[in-house]
């Protein structure tokens, strides 16, 4: 995946780290006393050491990742009730705020800490090395973006920013891309993990016969993408660039996602559930809406257009969302997902 898609990093007012409340609350408030279930029950690891490994793959630059380490730690130690240490290992692309990132650690963590910078598509650690890992909010990424959509010329040219849902033909081809991506990301987990260890990915998905542009997420970012045509016609940026910005990410159906673990063959599902929380919608609020995409988003459009247009667009987001709430108040849910693999 490109490194310049990547969280807005700091912790300034625009930071990925002040408005990532909403991924937060899927672990927080949601998932916690399952993944509890979870480890106490499926977690069947073998100690050779008091050490047990720990990593996040994507982790961004908190706090939402801390709370997911602690949750595991605290499961861990109330399963086994022995004296255990704890390595953690945060890994996100090597352009990821990995300072703020670790100027934020908690006070008094009862564990140690490390980087780890690389494409989560990979490996990243060595093999057999960790016993619980855990992906929040991560794997709707692709590492590129299908070939013939990015080019005017080709008849599966995608004119949007991203994959709508509603052109079938072009929906495949995400979807390949998307399998293969996932695919890779599970091989290179099933090496990395021990035999018994658990994988927890948690994030969002499209229930089965939802189309993307039709949940709350596809209609910001269709107009983050209407947004960025009209600063092209201003003059302020050129429509040639701007018709080959495409964001590498794909939403699966809920059953997609399902059927490319189960192809994968290296894990057994333990769990798959859609998990409601209290902000399982965002709030109907122009500016909450318009800053939470500014930090998730607002990072690709900068790197590609430069920071001043980046703000320009989303003044003009800001303004067209607070003119779509009647629609927006009508999407369809999306769908939030806790899944617990278990290695063979």
């Amino acid at each position: 995946m490109s490194n310049t898609f990547t969280m807005i990093g700091g912790e300034g007012p625009n930071s990925y780290r002040q408005h990532s409340k909403y991924q937060g609350a899927v672990l927080l408030e949601a998932s916690k006393e399952k993944i509890n279930e979870a480890i106490s029950t499926k977690l069947d690891i073998d100690f050779t050491s008091n050490l047990v490994n720990i990593a996040d793959f994507g982790c961004s630059t908190g706090p939402n990742t801390f709370a997911a380490v602690q949750t595991i730690i605290d499961a861990v130690e109330h399963k086994y009730l022995k004296d255990i240490e704890f390595q953690v290992f945060f890994n996100d692309s090597s352009n990821n705020d990995f300072n703020t990132l670790f100027m934020t650690l908690p006070p008094a963590i009862n564990y140690f800490a490390a980087g780890v910078p690389g494409s989560f598509f990979g490996r990243v650690l060595p093999k057999n090395s960790f016993h619980v890992g855990v992906s929040s909010y991560s794997l709707h990424f692709v590492s590129n973006i299908p070939k013939g959509i990015k080019t005017r010329d080709s008849p599966m040219w995608n004119k949007d920013i991203h994959c709508t849902g509603f052109s079938k033909k072009v929906a495949s081809l995400y979807l390949d891309q998307y399998k293969i991506d996932v695919g890779s990301f599970l091989n290179a987990r099933a090496q990395e993990l021990v035999s018994g260890g658990l994988l927890l990915l948690l994030g969002s998905c499209l229930p089965n016969g939802v189309q993307m542009s039709e949940t709350v997420n596809g209609i910001m970012i269709d107009l983050i993408g209407s947004s960025l045509h009209e600063i092209a016609k201003q003059g302020l940026i050129d429509q040639e660039n701007l018709d080959t910005f495409i964001l590498p990410i794909y939403f699966a159906h809920a059953d997609e996602l399902k059927r490319i673990i189960e192809d994968n063959r290296c894990f057994t599902i333990e769990i798959f559930d859609n998990i409601s929380h209290a902000n399982e919608e965002y709030p109907l609020d122009p500016e909450y809406l318009t800053m939470t995409f500014k930090v998730t988003v607002g990072g690709s459009v900068a790197s590609q257009f430069g920071q001043d247009v980046m703000e320009k667009t989303y003044e003009l987001v800001k303004k067209k969302t607070q003119e779509m709430l009647p629609q927006i108040a009508k999407a369809k849910p999306g769908m939030q997902y806790l899944i617990v693999l278990r290695k063979y």
